[in-house]
């Protein structure tokens, strides 16, 4: 390493790290611990297609202070 690097590295989940994004726009947010809403008990797509996909992956949310938007949840599809 050289020396201006940190030796300290900070991991992260992808709500804080989303979260920071926000936060360097101007959207204040604070990252949730995953399973803590209602969103994320409910189905992510419709069953009724046949091109959605079924594994889905619950990555967190996030709540949004001071806009329309309540809840923000990150989800992976693949």
């Amino acid at each position: 390493m050289h020396d201006t690097e940190s030796e300290t590295f900070v991991i992260k989940t992808m709500p804080e790290k989303f979260s920071d994004a926000l936060n360097e726009i101007g959207v204040s947010s604070i990252p949730k611990e995953i399973a803590t809403d209602d969103v994320e008990h409910d189905d992510y797509y419709s069953r009724v297609f046949s091109q959605t996909t079924r594994m889905i992956t619950n990555k967190g949310c996030l709540e949004v202070k001071g806009r329309n938007i309540d809840v923000i949840q990150i989800i992976q599809k693949g």
